[in-house]
C-alpha cells in the first residue's frame, strides 16, 4: 500500500525517486516559462513532442531524398508497409490484434467512414445512441450521417444525459436506456472518456448491453488511447476510432486510428467504401476494376499511406514500448489521485472536482467548474508558467499524463495555486 499524500516537497521528491516511468520525462521537449520547464497539464489537448521525433522525421526525409519513389519499397522503413511498424503497438495500447487496427485520416473522418459502414438503418431500427454533450465533432458527425438517410436528428438520435443538478452519467442510467430503446437502437456510440467531465465509462457493460439489444457498438476513444488500457477485441467492440495527437503525442493532425473487430475485418462483404489502398496487396497492381478489400482493418484505407503524418507516432510509440500501458495506468491514478489530494488542501479555490472521485471512472485528468472567474484563474495559471486547458463554461482542464508529468510537477503546480488565489 503506498503511503498516504501530504503536502510536503519532500513527499514529491520521494514519490520521484521511486517512480519507475520517472525517466522518460526526459524523452520530451517541454516549452519554457523563465528558463524552467512549464508544468504541462493539458496533454488530453495536445501531447508534448517527443525528442526523437526530429530524427525520425529526418530518416524519411533522407529516404525520401536518396531513393524518390524506391523508398516504397527500400529504406529503413518502406513506405509500402509504414502502417506494419504502428500496429502491433497500438494493439498493445487498446487490447487489439495487429490485424485489426489501421492508421489512417483523421478522426472525425474515419468516424464518418466506420458509421458508413456499421450504421445501416432499417425499418424501425434506426437510432443511434450517444452521451448528450458529446465533443461537437461527434454531434455533428452523428447529425450528419442521420440526415443522410432522411432523419430528423430530434428523432433518430437519443442523448443520455446526466441527471437532474449532476455532471456525470451513471452506468445503470445508459443500461436502462438501452434496453428500453433496444428495438429500435442501429448503433451506440459514446466516447470512451468525456472530454468535458474526464468521466471513464463502462466500455465493456455497454458495449455488452448494445450488443444483446442488436445494435452495433461503436466507440471515440481521443482520451483513451495511450490513456488508459482497454481490450476492445476480447469486449467485442465493433468499432473505435481515436486521434494520436493527445496521450499518443503525435502533433497537431497527426493521422488517426481505426479499430475493427476481426469479425468484420476479415470479411470482404463488410459494406465499406473503397480506395486504391484499401485493395487486396496481391492485386492491387494490377490495376484492374473491382475493389476486393485487404481481409485487415486495412481494408478501410482509401489514399495511400501518409507517411509524414505518421512519422511522429512511430517515434512517439518507440517511447510507450519502453513500458507498458498497465504501468502508466498504474503511475497514472497515483498522480491523479495526488493533485486531486492537494486540491483538496485548497479552501480558497471555490470550485468542484466534476470528474468522478472513483479512479476506476476517470483516467488522468481532472476538470475543475468554476461558477465564476474559471476563465480569469485560468489565465492567472497560464501567466505563471501552467498550462493547462479551459473550457466554457467554466472548466479548468488538468491532465497530469504520467509519461512526462512527475509528483514534483504535481507539487510545483499547488504552490503555484496558493500564490495565485492569494
Amino acid at each position: 500500500m503506498p503511503p498516504a499524500y501530504n503536502t510536503s516537497h519532500t513527499f514529491a521528491l520521494e514519490a520521484d525517486a521511486a517512480d519507475a516511468l520517472a525517466s522518460l520525462k526526459q524523452q520530451f521537449h517541454f516549452p519554457k516559462y523563465q528558463q524552467q520547464d512549464v508544468i504541462y497539464f493539458c496533454g488530453n489537448s495536445l501531447g508534448l513532442q517527443p525528442k526523437n521525433t526530429a530524427a525520425a522525421f529526418e530518416t524519411e526525409l533522407s529516404t525520401w531524398r536518396g531513393l524518390a519513389v524506391e523508398g516504397y519499397f527500400k529504406g529503413q522503413h518502406p513506405w509500402l508497409h509504414f502502417t506494419d511498424h504502428l500496429t502491433p503497438a497500438l494493439g498493445k495500447l487498446t487490447g487489439a490484434q495487429p490485424h485489426e487496427i489501421t492508421v489512417m485520416n483523421a478522426l472525425t473522418v474515419n468516424l464518418h467512414l466506420m458509421m458508413q459502414s456499421f450504421y445501416k438503418p432499417s425499418g424501425s431500427r434506426y437510432k443511434i445512441m450517444m452521451e448528450a454533450g458529446a465533443f461537437p465533432s461527434d454531434q455533428y458527425a452523428v447529425e450528419t450521417q442521420v440526415k443522410q438517410y432522411g432523419y430528423h436528428p430530434a428523432d433518430a438520435i437519443i442523448e443520455i444525459a446526466p441527471r437532474e443538478g449532476e455532471k456525470t452519467l451513471h452506468e445503470a442510467d445508459i443500461l436502462a436506456a438501452i434496453a428500453q430503446h433496444g428495438a429500435s437502437l442501429a448503433l451506440v456510440l459514446f466516447g470512451g472518456i468525456q472530454y468535458y467531465t474526464g468521466q471513464l465509462l463502462p466500455i465493456q457493460s455497454i458495449t455488452a448491453a448494445a450488443r444483446k439489444a442488436g445494435a452495433v457498438a461503436g466507440w471515440d476513444l481521443a482520451h483513451v488511447t495511450g490513456n488508459v488500457p482497454v481490450q476492445l477485441h476480447n469486449w467485442d467492440v465493433d468499432f473505435a476510432v481515436w486521434c494520436s495527437y493527445k496521450y499518443l503525442n503525435s502533433g497537431p493532425g497527426a493521422a488517426g486510428g481505426v479499430f475493427v473487430h476481426e469479425k468484420h475485418a476479415a470479411s470482404i462483404d463488410t459494406p465499406r467504401l473503397g480506395g486504391w489502398w484499401g485493395n487486396d496487396e496481391a492485386t492491387r497492381f494490377k490495376m484492374e476494376k473491382g475493389f476486393i478489400p485487404k481481409t485487415n482493418a486495412g481494408g478501410w484505407n482509401l489514399s495511400t499511406t501518409q507517411v509524414f503524418n505518421m512519422v511522429a507516432l512511430k517515434a512517439s510509440l518507440e517511447i510507450f514500448e519502453q513500458t507498458s500501458i498497465e504501468a502508466i495506468r498504474e503511475k497514472s491514478i497515483r498522480l491523479t489521485g495526488y493533485l486531486e489530494y492537494l486540491l483538496q488542501q485548497s479552501p480558497a479555490l471555490r470550485c468542484n472536482i466534476i470528474t468522478p472521485a472513483d479512479p476506476a471512472q476517470r483516467g488522468a485528468q481532472l476538470s475543475l467548474f468554476f461558477p465564476e472567474n474559471g476563465r480569469l484563474i485560468h489565465n492567472q495559471l497560464t501567466d505563471s508558467g501552467i498550462v493547462a486547458d479551459y473550457r466554457e463554461p467554466g472548466v479548468i482542464r488538468l491532465a497530469p499524463a504520467p509519461l512526462y508529468c512527475s509528483f514534483s510537477d504535481v507539487h510545483r503546480f499547488y504552490t503555484t495555486l496558493q500564490k495565485t488565489l492569494a
